[in-house]
């Protein structure tokens, strides 16, 4: 499967959603440490950020302690319009 660019992605209706997940230290457990992830997803379902979360569960040994997270759609398909030819006014 070829991968799509951001322009593609945002025309399909992705937005970027950015999460700043707070996960514990696994040596301290009282000490709190943040991680930022940033991807394009669909909103409201965020089906990348939910798997990124589940294999943090999965493989990550610092356990999650909270998730905060923000989307932002940047361009829908009625914002786009293609540009067939250019000229230069003097």
């Amino acid at each position: 499967m070829t991968q799509m660019s951001e322009t593609e992605l945002m025309l399909r209706g992705y937005g970027l959603t950015t999460a700043q997940l707070f996960y514990r230290m696994p040596d301290y457990r009282n000490v709190l440490n943040t991680f930022v992830w940033q991807e394009y997803d669909l909103a409201p379902d965020h089906p990348k950020l939910f798997e990124f979360i589940e294999f943090w569960q999965d493989t990550i040994e610092g356990p999650l302690h909270s998730v905060q997270y923000t989307h932002r759609k940047m361009l829908s398909s009625g914002e786009w319009r293609q540009i067939v030819g250019e000229f230069t006014l003097h």
